[in-house]
């Protein structure tokens, strides 16, 4: 009998078509059925000897929420028998009810080696998961921005598992080296319990953050420059690339977009599509503009536009950007696109666009030192400190930074703007609420920064202290010297936080009915001993 080794994931979901994803032991034929009717059906395809599937679902209703199953080879295989939660269903939310979009990055999915005590607290999606179980309010879609696994920083059982297969001595050690090792990544985080319940009953967006391959990717050219004379690099980004194709990007896509793309249709149809899959990841390694992982998403009269700050961007100091000409030119048809139609615009990207102002200032002014504006000897100082204090965000690019701006102020402006225009990140293991002024532009929209970070990991003292001085009078202060200092052009705009910083494991979550928005960050919090964790609402506040 075949068996579901993986999954089910429920990816996309519209007015009346979703996608579940599911990797199973061998080929088989993947069917998804509803109890209302609606069902789908597709045949396994073959990556690096495992099998998977992305099983397209028709004849939904909005407004219904079927309960579905899952068969192999017409088999059931899900739910599993003696479950302990509620069955999955497909919820296609109505015309005329609210959207919660919930969002979130960085989870770090090992649980403690002891099977005790977790020192990074309590896993946010756990928590969620069992409050859904228990009938609290559910998501209508899960943004995950980044970092979903972590290929650099392994957990205890799966050190054991790549010693069991190879010389930990040997580059890249405890960090995975291939794509058999990133399936177990995946297994790790997706096989535990409730986030596998969670995940096979709200539908998810996903995106790559640099974890996901390796921390700080794409830094700067010199970088990469180093990074590709390793013995171990390119199998590792294939692998993460490859990997990152199959188990995230996918489901991402809608059904028709699916049907479009001549990659998913080459290893849908090959009787193994590894040759084909590695020869686009490949391509992409070379030039980033010959690939797009960036992507829209419109639930009803909410436009989602999520952004590839990583793999996209440009590194030549000359040239720095974090998103090549082509993508960018994407990304400002996507949001410009029929504004009319559009009540509320996300933005996400794993990387936060407005950043405390010592952060951003120390980025930008690294910028300029790299680039060579204060001598050669200043670009070697500046390209050491962007590598050991991680100076790589919208502000590391400023070019990119100010783009973003005028894109968000022109899409924000006139009659036709929408009420309120969310740009989404994760990244920094903290939360904050940031909002912007234009110097010169009107922009009628209320315009805000919601980052929230972490799901699961642990954030240092001098992570939180660093991050609270950052937003502090004698912090701009001193970046103002900075930018100074590296003769930084003005910004268009100036910005203030008016929420946070918050840390701990944390969700956002936007509730979006008609042009009102309402924001809530919730946070998980351990119980007593002998209790479960639980959601506390730290923060809660209209938007529009």
């Amino acid at each position: 009998m075949t068996s579901l080794i993986l999954g089910p994931l429920l990816r996309y979901v519209d007015g009346s078509s979703a996608t579940v994803w599911v990797e199973t032991s061998r080929p088989c034929t993947a069917e998804v059925l509803c109890s209302d009717g609606a069902k789908g059906t597709a045949r396994t395809f073959q990556v690096e000897g495992h099998h998977y599937a992305l099983v397209p679902v028709s004849g939904l209703t909005p407004g219904a929420e079927p309960e579905y199953e899952v068969l192999l080879d017409s088999e059931s295989v899900w739910p599993l028998p003696d479950s302990p939660f509620p069955p999955s269903v497909i919820r296609v939310p109505g015309p005329d009810d609210a959207l919660r979009v919930a969002f979130g990055s960085c989870r770090w999915a090992a649980p403690p080696a002891d099977g005790g005590h977790d020192p990074a607290g309590p896993d946010a999606l756990d928590t969620l998961a069992t409050e859904l179980a228990a009938g609290g309010e559910r998501p209508d879609i899960l943004l995950l921005l980044g970092d979903q696994v972590y290929a650099d920083e392994t957990s205890e059982e799966t050190r054991r598992r790549l010693a069991a297969r190879r010389d930990l001595d040997e580059p890249p050690g405890a960090q995975v080296a291939n794509y058999e090792e990133y399936t177990g990544l995946y297994r790790e985080s997706w096989l535990d319990p409730e986030v596998r319940w969670l995940l096979s009953t709200v539908p998810s967006c996903m995106i790559f953050d640099d974890h996901d391959v390796i921390d700080d990717w794409n830094t700067s050219a010199s970088w990469l420059t180093d990074m590709r004379a390793t013995p171990w690099w390119r199998e590792r980004l294939l692998s993460g690339l490859t990997s990152y194709w199959v188990y995230q990007h996918i489901g991402n896509l809608s059904p028709d977009d699916l049907a479009a793309d001549p990659l998913y249709a080459a290893v849908t149809s090959a009787a193994d599509g590894t040759d084909a899959l590695r020869a686009y990841a490949a391509e992409a390694e070379a030039d980033s503009a010959s690939t797009r992982w960036s992507y829209r998403r419109d639930l009803g009269r909410v436009r989602v536009v999520i952004v590839d700050s990583r793999a996209a961007r440009v590194l030549a100091e000359g040239e720095r950007a974090m998103l090549d000409p082509e993508e960018e030119r994407w990304v400002r048809e996507q949001v410009l696109q029929d504004r009319g139609a559009c009540d509320h615009l996300l933005i996400g990207t794993s990387l936060p666009w407005l950043m405390p102002h010592l952060v951003h200032d120390a980025e930008a002014w690294d910028a300029a030192l790299c680039r060579g504006e204060r001598g050669a000897r200043w670009a070697r100082f500046g390209e050491r400190l962007r590598r050991g204090a991680d100076l790589e965000h919208w502000a590391a690019f400023p070019a990119s930074f100010t783009a973003l701006a005028d894109l968000i102020a022109e899409a924000g402006s006139g009659p036709e703007a929408p009420a309120t225009i969310s740009v989404l990140s994760g990244d920094v293991h903290h939360a904050y609420v940031a909002e912007p002024a234009w110097r010169s532009a009107t922009v009628d929209s209320r315009v805000v920064q919601l980052t929230c970070s972490p799901v699961h990991n642990s954030v240092p003292r001098s992570m939180r202290f660093g991050f609270r001085f950052g937003w502090s009078g004698t912090a701009r202060a001193l970046g103002r010297l900075l930018a100074r200092h590296g003769r930084c052009a003005e910004l268009p705009l100036t910005w203030r936080r008016t929420g946070g910083p918050w840390f701990g494991n944390q969700l956002m979550t936007l509730t979006l009915r008609g042009r009102s928005a309402r924001l809530r960050l919730d946070q998980a919090r351990a119980a007593a001993e002998g209790g479960q964790a639980r959601l506390e609402t730290v923060t809660e506040r209209e938007l529009s």
